[in-house]
């Protein structure tokens, strides 16, 4: 039984140069979701919305496996960030942050797939963000990114020159921060870390 890579096939969005700002376009996906608000490092329901996404996830690899002779790495954890005014979102106040947790799903999953995975995790396990998870497409379009290799606390350099490059080449940003965790950091050295930061775009209209 072959085993799918979605990071492999999707190589120009998944694994983009830690030097170079790369312009891409982001096609429609489908993903696991749960919206929160709160510091990531102290939120409860951050932690849950994981746990949760993680067991729906693997959970849905199990059922393809089984039933269609399906098998596939499961994604990397995604995040989007943002807060009502923006004028908040700094590192200052991560209380009033607001965040959509989620996990891209391989375009043969469905929605009917899913309510099963649904169903059987709310049988096997009690988790509290459960009822919050849904199955939504998201097309975020066209986006500049790079890849950040160190711990969390020192991107702000590379948002930096993301957004310094955004504004040169000629676009406003859009949309919501955008953040993609490699590595696991439970088992990942600080410096050694590996999250792609991305921001969608639009041209400057003169």
């Amino acid at each position: 039984m072959k085993k799918v890579d979605l990071k492999k096939e999707f190589k120009n969005l998944y694994n983009p140069s830690s030097k170079e700002i790369e312009i891409v376009k982001v096609p429609m996906m489908n993903f696991l979701m749960i919206d929160g608000i709160g510091d990531p490092n102290t939120s409860k329901a951050y932690s849950d919305s994981i746990e949760t996404l993680y067991s729906v996830s693997y959970s849905i690899k199990f059922i393809l496996k089984k039933e269609k002779e399906i098998d596939y790495v499961v994604m990397p954890l995604e995040g989007l960030w943002w807060a009502e005014d923006m004028g908040q979102f700094s590192t200052k106040n991560k209380d009033k942050w607001k965040w959509t947790s989620m996990i891209m799903q391989p375009d043969f999953v469905d929605k009917k797939v899913f309510e099963m995975a649904f169903e059987q995790v709310k049988i096997k396990k009690n988790l509290l963000m459960l009822s919050k998870i849904r199955f939504q497409s998201f097309n975020e379009g066209l986006s500049v990114q790079i890849m950040h290799i160190g711990p969390y606390f020192a991107e702000a350099p590379k948002i930096e020159k993301l957004h310094k490059f955004v504004k040169e080449s000629g676009h406003n940003l859009r949309g919501k921060h955008h953040e993609i965790y490699l590595s696991d950091p439970r088992k990942t050295a600080p410096e050694r870390i590996k999250t792609i930061i991305r921001q969608p775009i639009e041209p400057i209209v003169l």
